[in-house]
């Protein structure tokens, strides 16, 4: 299982490219916690904390596509650098300023977020290019998947290591600092100079004129709603037992349960269509959500939690090839961050959602709201299975430098980027 991981990390430029978007993307990962100590640490309300940490996400939600397009036009140097800087010093503007004048700071955390670099989309979008074979690029897929899983456990601890040894507002400073780092060697290094995408048509629309991928972004919009409920359904398990170490039990089990089914499902080779493979993993993701609504005792339900998370990352991680499968040429970057946001809208809809299933009918039904997510999730995709089954490209998989026009290609996978 570990020679797989191995041989990716083991390609030229392959370690350095994984490090700094995880670093890079650091910032994003623990925004949401870093803008609500601050705003408590400044007097704010939660309600207050609450509004400019969704006015934060929302803002991402907007800028990630409109961002990932403009590096499928111009290249990820001309574009990344200069988001992460300006998301980081809309950070910095936030941390100065604090909650007076309250407009200053809303448009501070805003900038902030439109200003968010597609990281995420523009790894992707190098891997065919720098791991060639299809394996590779798969597992490599997988490999991701599993990274987030550890960036969003440590970097919120990370957060509240700097808060308690110097301040919510110099926590705000680091993590962002420390994210133009991890950007700045992404786009300093070879593949990301050197990557061009494919000519695109001129269309409004983008990568959105794609069926097959408005399909699989209804269908993860959906994943993101059951997973965003949870969160909440978590809290008030916590507050049912009178014990809130009980909500960070669930989560560690959660994200170890994705871990551990992100590492196995990377570590093989799977034949067939990647799309009826989705549906088979969408399955047992909606399958493991259900039993959660019996919330049972605390050692069950953590066990419970830990076996609802371990379809996830491999959904994530199979959802990536499907997208690069059914992304219009030239449009491989805007059609990754596209995922990424509407996994977070999701994620947001479920926590609003979640709310006030609590107050309706309790713990039960708010967890209720997850199995619900994922089943309409694979509901969309049994859905769309024909039009899912038609990939917008001849695949191919991209061995030479992205702008070596002689360079070789294998049949088996599309990169995204040649024809």
């Amino acid at each position: 299982m570990a020679a797989g991981y191995l041989d990716v990390l083991r390609a030229r430029h392959a370690t350095r490219l994984l490090t700094g978007t995880l670093v890079g993307r650091l910032p994003s990962g623990t925004a949401h916690i870093a803008i609500v100590l601050f705003t408590r640490a400044e007097g704010g309300s939660y309600t207050l904390a609450g509004a400019l940490a969704a006015a934060y996400g929302l803002a991402t939600a907007v800028g990630q596509p409109l961002l990932g397009r403009a590096v499928d036009l111009h290249g990820q140097p001309r574009v990344q650098l200069p988001a992460a800087v300006l998301s980081a010093l809309g950070m910095a503007l936030f941390a100065l300023v604090g909650l007076d004048p309250l407009p200053l700071a809303y448009l501070a955390v805003v900038i902030a977020g439109v200003c968010t670099p597609p990281l995420e989309g523009g790894l992707r979008a190098l891997w065919p290019t720098v791991l060639g074979r299809e394996d590779r690029v798969h597992r490599a897929y997988a490999m991701d998947a599993v990274a987030q899983e550890v960036m969003f456990t440590v970097g919120p601890l990370l957060v509240t290591v700097l808060v308690a040894l110097w301040s919510p507002a110099v926590a705000l400073l680091v993590i962002n600092a420390i994210g133009v780092l991890g950007a700045l060697s992404v786009v300093l290094s070879e593949p990301s100079r050197t990557w061009r995408s494919a000519p695109r048509e001129a269309h409004w629309l983008g990568a959105l004129r794609a069926p097959g991928l408005l399909a699989l972004l209804g269908s993860f919009f959906f994943v993101g709603l059951a997973l965003g409920s949870i969160t909440v359904a978590g809290v008030a398990y916590a507050d049912d037992h009178a014990d809130a170490s009980v909500y960070g039990w669930l989560m560690a089990a959660l994200g170890l349960g994705a871990l551990i089914g992100g590492v196995v499902y990377g570590a093989r080779q799977w034949a067939g269509a990647p799309e009826r493979r989705l549906r088979v993993i969408v399955a047992l993701l909606a399958l493991g959500y259900l039993p959660l609504m019996l919330t049972p005792g605390v050692a069950a339900m953590t066990g419970l939690a830990a076996l609802a998370g371990v379809f996830l990352a491999p959904a994530i991680a199979c959802s990536f090839i499907v997208v690069d499968r059914h992304a219009p040429r030239g449009t491989v970057t805007e059609a990754f961050s596209w995922l990424v946001t509407t996994f977070g809208v999701g994620a947001a809809a479920g926590t609003a959602v979640a709310g006030p299933a609590v107050e309706l009918g309790g713990t039960a039904w708010s967890f209720a709201v997850a199995g619900a997510g994922g089943v309409a999730a694979l509901v969309v995709l049994l859905a769309t299975g024909r039009v899912l089954a038609v990939p917008v490209r001849t695949p191919t998989v991209v061995t030479g430098s992205e702008n070596d026009r002689n360079g070789a290609a294998e049949p088996g996978f599309s990169s995204g980027h040649k024809a």
